[in-house]
């Protein structure tokens, strides 16, 4: 196998449960932010673990002197290596492992792992300040979804199957969760006559602007 081989699997868009938005910038009365979308270091390892779990590899060297602790992380995969640096932001997250996944990330991107995101337009969403969070999840345009997603159904499925992955969940209230979201990708994609589907009208989304 060479990287070659497995480049456009690498570079393939993330499920949009797993892209995350942080903010940039915020208003000065707290209630709009700037967010721009990103993926965590997990996220990034587990895709590197289901594309070639064998064949990857992932180091750091601290940069001592550094304002925030400061790191050079070097990923090799296939072997093949890429570097770049990773800080940790400022704050109760400033730690050094803060840093390696930094790294981790950067370095992904020089391999297409989550590149695409970059081409995604920064926005200004409604902002709670109190959950440090934006109040509704921006949604992401169609280029930015992987092709299961783009068919009725297909983002709870795949959710309902990302908690399946291991096993049943014993907790009784993710088992609910894995129901809704079977039930949702079911019902996408054979609606009843008193659940109209989202793109006739009548569905959920009636009268929103596309």
């Amino acid at each position: 196998m060479k990287l070659s081989d497995v480049q456009k699997r690498l570079q393939s868009p993330f499920p949009a449960h797993m892209v995350a938005w942080k903010a940039v910038a915020i208003s000065k009365d707290r209630s709009r932010a700037l967010l721009l979308a990103h993926i965590d270091a997990r996220a990034v390892q587990d895709r590197l673990d289901a594309i070639c779990p064998d064949h990857w590899e992932f180091s750091v060297e601290v940069i001592p002197g550094t304002p925030v602790p400061t790191v050079k992380g070097r990923l090799t995969v296939l072997g093949v290596s890429r570097e770049d640096i990773g800080q940790a932001p400022d704050g109760d997250l400033s730690t050094l492992k803060a840093a390696a996944s930094d790294a981790l990330k950067r370095c992904a991107v020089h391999f297409g792992i989550g590149r695409y995101l970059y081409d995604l337009p920064r926005t200004w969403s409604d902002w709670d300040d109190t959950k440090r969070q934006p109040t509704h999840t921006p949604e992401l345009p169609d280029w930015a979804r992987p092709d299961h997603e783009r068919t009725p159904g297909g983002a709870h499925l795949m959710q309902a199957m990302d908690q399946l992955r291991y096993e049943l969940p014993e907790d009784l209230d993710l088992q609910r969760e894995v129901y809704r979201h079977l039930k949702a990708a079911l019902g996408s994609l054979h609606p009843t006559p008193h659940d109209p589907p989202h793109n006739q009208p009548g569905g959920p989304h009636a009268g929103r602007a596309a």
